[in-house]
C-alpha cells in the first residue's frame, strides 16, 4: 500500500495543473468503499475554493492559472482591436487610391488652361475656364488683370499635375481671394474641391464643390461640381443629402456626363 500512495503522488505532482482534475486518486481506505479526486470537494480546476463555509486563498498554482487565463483574454481582445484597425487602414488606403485614380483622370483629359473667348458661355473642358457669374467682390480683390490672373491660376494648376496637392489647395484659395470674379475663378473654384478631396479633407472638399453652383452658378463646372458634391455627401455618411443632389444634376442639366452618372448612381441606391 505505501508503494501505491508514493507512484500516486509522484504522477500527481508531475502532472500539469490542467489535468490534475481529470486524474483519480485512490484513496487509502479503499476497503472501506471510499475514494476521492483532485481538487477535493468544493474547488475549481484553477484551485479556487468555490463553496463551503471556510473560505481558502488558491494555490500558487491555481494563481498562476487565473493569470494566464487573464493574459491570453487580454490578448485575444488586443488582437481583434488590431485586426479591426488593420481593415479601417486598407479601406482609407483603397479610398484614397481611387480619388488619385480619378484625379489623375481628369487631369489627363484637361488640356493646358487658356482664356474663354468672348462669346463663349457654355462647355469648357475641365481645367479650361468659361464664364462665370459676377461674384461678390471681396475686400482684398485685385483688379482684373486678365494676363496675370492667367499666370497665377496656371502656377497653382501644375501644383496639381506635380500632385502636391497641398500647396494647390494654398495656391487656389489665394486666387479665389485675390480675383473672386476672374474668368478662371469658376474653375478655380471646381479645382479646390478636387484637391482637397484628393488630400482627404471631405468637409472642405463638400465646401469647395457646393461653392461653385453658390457663386458660379452659369458656371460650366457645376454639373460636375454637384456631382462631386454628392459623392463627397456619400464619404461623409451624408446619404439624405445624395439622392436630392444627384436627381437635381438629372433634372437641371440633362443630356451632361454628370446627369449620366448621376443617373447611374441614382440607381444603386
Amino acid at each position: 500500500m505505501r508503494i501505491g500512495r508514493r507512484v500516486v503522488t509522484v504522477l500527481a505532482l508531475s502532472l500539469p495543473l490542467a489535468a490534475w482534475a481529470a486524474v483519480p486518486v485512490i484513496n487509502d481506505n479503499a476497503g472501506s468503499g471510499g475514494s476521492s479526486s483532485y481538487p477535493p470537494a468544493g474547488y475549481g480546476t484553477n484551485g479556487a475554493y468555490a463553496g463551503g463555509g471556510v473560505s481558502t486563498p488558491p494555490s500558487a498554482q491555481g494563481q498562476l492559472f487565473m493569470q494566464l487565463q487573464q493574459m491570453q483574454d487580454q490578448i485575444s481582445r488586443q488582437q481583434g482591436i488590431i485586426e479591426e484597425l488593420q481593415n479601417d487602414v486598407a479601406r482609407m488606403k483603397q479610398e484614397g487610391l481611387e480619388r488619385y485614380q480619378d484625379l489623375d483622370r481628369r487631369l489627363s483629359s484637361a488640356p493646358a488652361p487658356t482664356a474663354p473667348s468672348e462669346n463663349s458661355a457654355s462647355g469648357a473642358a475641365a481645367g479650361t475656364p468659361a464664364s462665370n457669374a459676377a461674384a461678390p467682390a471681396a475686400a482684398s480683390a485685385e483688379p482684373g488683370d486678365p494676363a496675370k490672373e492667367k499666370l497665377y491660376y496656371d502656377a497653382a494648376f501644375d501644383l496639381i499635375k506635380a500632385k502636391d496637392f497641398e500647396k494647390a489647395s494654398q495656391a487656389f484659395n489665394a486666387f479665389l481671394r485675390k480675383y473672386p470674379n476672374s474668368q478662371y475663378a469658376g474653375n478655380a473654384q471646381y479645382w479646390l474641391g478636387e484637391v482637397n478631396l484628393a488630400k482627404g479633407d471631405l468637409p472642405s472638399a463638400s465646401q469647395a464643390f457646393a461653392k461653385v453652383s453658390q457663386a458660379y452658378p452659369k458656371h460650366s463646372k457645376v454639373p460636375d461640381s454637384l456631382y462631386k458634391l454628392a459623392d463627397v455627401e456619400r464619404r461623409m455618411g451624408h446619404t439624405d443629402k445624395v439622392k436630392g443632389i444627384l436627381q437635381q444634376v438629372i433634372s437641371q442639366y440633362p443630356g451632361t456626363s454628370a446627369a449620366q452618372l448621376a443617373q447611374r448612381d441614382l440607381q444603386k441606391l
